[in-house]
């Protein structure tokens, strides 16, 4: 999100995913939790509304989170490098920003929505600094390692389940084992009535309780530390590779990029797939969705990232007008998030138009639509005459101690 001679491929992915990230969130701002893995538990799960899900799961679910997060990742080395050509202090640079970043995570957790990612980047950004000077290759083997953890951690959470599923189906009603299931279910499937009952009432209900819930649940910024944050961090350092090897620049041949973008969607999309279907044929059992969704796909995410980045630095012609509004909202990513969160809050919950759990799992995607147009439209008006996004405006010039020029020359 820093800027000075742009990376224009490095604009368009982050474009993208900014844009892509809105199609899972739209389910955490629109209805229950669970509904994000499990549409069964809530929104929907036949017709269009599966369909929905079923091309999510395939193509979008954790990919374009894992994109941003490749971005990030470059782009924190971005600035790194440009700290120390001009003779600044790196390190000093980078802590300054990831604390002010660290500050707009906690206040968007705590004052518009539970899901930030701003948080926890800026949590993960503090150790990615210490790999800055490791070769690409090496950056790639450690991002690799590190999501080899990810996937440990996510196969041990989908085990629990499935032992917790089966021990509850061999004991005797109200034994304790039962109610570990239950209390398990409900993180992935239909919440209780009395637990489905008191969340519609909250999201439905005024702002202020809802700030309250938030606070009372800060421990999930630190708790999501351990559960994606091998991930996050081997995101981060792949990006940081693709950046030394030329990859997110756009610096490689044509053919090399095809040839990436081949292999990665001709591994993961028909896994994807097969996972979807046993996932669908169970009847979006939580447990199997536990060890599906959380563990079965976690090596697989990777590979598809890498596919998607490479088809769309493929086809991301600079001269291209869709491109230019893509990167556009690129370069204007940090304020497009925080404006979606804002928007899309306002939309659907009690304090705004309270649409919250009244629509299906594929009619929320007509808001996605809405708003892709609206980032699309002002991101480049604004850019035609200004150097920044407003909040990159003022991230930077907190982060540098000193307001940075605003208005194009």
């Amino acid at each position: 999100m820093e800027t000075g001679a742009r990376v224009v491929t490095l604009d368009i992915l982050r474009g993208v995913a900014v844009m892509g990230i809105l199609a899972m969130n739209i389910i955490g701002f629109s209805m229950p939790e669970p509904a994000y893995s499990n549409p069964a538990a809530y929104g929907g799960s036949t017709g269009l509304d599966l369909a929905a899900w079923t091309f999510n799961f395939i193509f979008v679910d954790g990919r374009m989170r894992g994109l941003f997060s490749f971005l990030f990742g470059a782009s924190l080395l971005l600035v790194i490098d440009r700290a120390e050509a001009k003779g600044e202090d790196p390190g000093a640079v980078h802590f300054r920003r990831m604390a002010w970043l660290l500050l707009f995570g906690l206040l968007h957790f705590w004052l518009i929505w539970w899901g930030d990612i701003l948080a926890h980047y800026a949590m993960i950004g503090l150790v990615a600094f210490a790999f800055r000077h490791q070769p690409a290759g090496k950056l790639a083997l450690y991002g690799i390692g590190f999501i080899a953890i990810e996937t440990a951690l996510m196969a041990l959470t989908g085990a629990r389940f499935i032992e917790a599923a089966r021990d509850a189906a061999s004991s005797e009603t109200g034994s304790q084992a039962i109610l570990r299931w239950e209390a398990m279910r409900s993180q992935l499937g239909p919440l209780p009535p009395a637990e489905l009952d008191a969340d519609l009432a909250l999201h439905r209900g005024p702002y202020l309780p809802l700030v309250i819930d938030r606070l009372h649940n800060s421990t999930s910024l630190v708790n999501s530390l351990t559960f994606v944050g091998p991930e996050t961090l081997g995101y981060m350092l792949m990006g940081m590779a693709g950046l030394k090897s030329g990859f997110l620049t756009g610096a490689w041949e044509a053919a090399r990029y095809r040839r990436w973008a081949t292999i990665g969607f001709a591994v993961a999309t028909p896994s994807f797939g097969i996972l979807a279907v046993l996932i669908i044929r169970s009847g979006f059992d939580p447990a199997l969705v536990a060890a599906l969704s959380l563990g079965a796909t976690t090596p697989l995410r990777p590979i598809m990232i890498v596919a998607l980045a490479a088809l769309i630095i493929l086809i991301s012609g600079h001269g291209r007008a869709w491109s230019g509004l893509i990167a556009a909202v690129g370069r204007a990513a940090f304020t497009n998030y925080l404006a979606t969160s804002m928007v899309m809050t306002t939309f659907f919950y009690g304090y705004g138009f309270g649409l919250y759990g009244r629509m299906g799992r594929a009619e929320v995607y007509l808001p996605v639509l809405a708003m892709w147009l609206l980032i699309l439209v002002w991101s480049k008006l604004w850019l035609d005459h200004f150097r920044y996004g407003p909040l990159e405006w003022l991230w930077r010039s907190l982060a540098r101690g000193a307001f940075q020029p605003m208005r194009r020359a």
